[in-house]
């Protein structure tokens, strides 16, 4: 059984309302409470012996709230932070041998999350080639790149940010930015 973690020292961050947190927060822990019931529905199918149809349909529905639980806990991980990227260490060297300088990883993020739609913005770094790429997910559950780790994650469902900003997902995208903790993603490597 998963239990939903506590976000509440997320309450007074800049560019943050209370009200816009704690929705959010009500939001994903309905994400922890789905992801049990799924798996807690899969389990008593297995064993009745139900592996046919209805299995597969749970089964299928069991990666949208699991992956809506998980990116929620990073996404809320990642913030909390003064916004001020290290200048040296692994995340520093990732992102200049990637993008050749923060300010071109920043525009490119950015960038990334002020397209039209919704989803998420999520910057993976590629073990294998030691790789950062950023990328849109429109779902939680379809877009993700197998095998990378996700390092830096953005929600951009209105969600997000409707409650404070309206429309302006640019000032969204700018307070997110300003509160990110960069330790935080920096140990995700």
């Amino acid at each position: 059984m998963y239990v939903a973690k506590d976000f509440s020292n997320l309450i007074g961050m800049p560019g943050f309302s209370e009200t816009l947190l704690k929705n959010h927060f009500t939001l994903y822990q309905g994400y922890v409470a789905n992801t049990n019931k799924t798996y807690d529905i899969l389990g008593a199918l297995l064993k009745e012996g139900k592996t046919g149809t209805e299995f597969a349909e749970v089964s299928r529905r069991a990666g949208w709230e699991w992956n809506g639980m998980r990116l929620h806990e990073l996404y809320f991980g990642n913030l909390g932070g003064d916004g001020a990227f290290p200048a040296s260490g692994p995340l520093s060297d990732l992102v200049k041998k990637n993008f050749g300088d923060f300010e071109t990883f920043q525009k490119v993020f950015l960038a990334t999350g002020a397209m039209r739609g919704i989803g998420w913005v999520i910057a993976y770094h590629e073990p294998a080639t030691d790789g950062l790429l950023v990328t849109w997910v429109n779902e939680h559950d379809v877009g993700h790149l197998a095998g990378l780790k996700p390092i830096l994650i953005m929600d951009v469902f209105e969600h997000a940010f409707l409650t404070d900003y309206g429309l302006k997902r640019a000032d969204y995208l700018a307070a997110f930015w300003k509160n990110v903790d960069w330790k935080k993603v920096e140990a995700r490597l």
